[in-house]
């Protein structure tokens, strides 16, 4: 009997240490958080060239800046994914009291991570939309595509509410906080010490 429990106890090890396959891809998506930075630069410097070197429509700036707000939520969903899932998959990134570390890495889990990365897509797609909403007068733009474009940011809409719903069903309901019962409660204090 010994045997088969030091095996199947050397197998959990394994599947264990399996977890390290995904740490190639969490490096990978730090590569793309690169690319994302370059990007951003490029589109800044295009932007201040146009700002300062000529006079564009106040539509041009508009659109780039919204490219860049669209780069900088891409980019925080890209450190949510890297930072939350390395830490809820992988193994943990040990900088407890660090100043520097997140308020909601205290508290991931993976519920909250998919119902935090349902937010950071939603703020995605309503910069998308906005991004089609300016550009609505131009003919490339159908009536069809703006429908469906909106109907697709309601959806992300409607299941990051269904994933926090889930996610509060599954958390449970929570207890009410009940005194010490060897203290009275707080209004009955004020009696006691009126009494006396």
């Amino acid at each position: 009997m010994p045997q088969p429990r030091g095996a199947l106890r050397r197998l959990g090890y394994i599947m264990f240490l399996s977890r390290w396959i995904q740490a190639p891809l969490y490096l990978g998506l730090i590569a793309a958080q690169v690319v994302y930075v370059w990007r951003f630069m490029a589109e800044l410097l295009h932007l201040i060239e146009l700002g300062f070197g000529g006079r564009p429509a106040e539509t041009t700036v508009m659109l780039i800046v919204l490219g860049l707000v669209d780069v900088v939520m891409i980019s925080n969903l890209l450190i949510m994914v890297i930072v939350g899932g390395y830490e809820t998959f992988v193994s943990r990134l040990r900088i407890e009291g660090h100043p520097d570390q997140p308020q909601w890495l205290s508290h991931v889990n993976a519920n909250v991570l998919k119902v935090k990365l349902a937010m950071a897509i939603i703020g995605i797609s309503s910069i998308h939309l906005l991004q089609i909403f300016i550009n609505a007068a131009k003919p490339a733009i159908t009536d069809r595509e703006l429908l469906w474009k909106t109907l697709i940011h309601l959806t992300f809409i409607l299941s990051a509410v269904a994933l926090a719903v889930i996610d509060r069903i599954m958390d449970g309901p929570r207890p009410a906080h009940r005194s010490d019962p060897q203290t009275p409660a707080a209004d009955e204090r004020p009696r006691k010490q009126i009494a006396a």
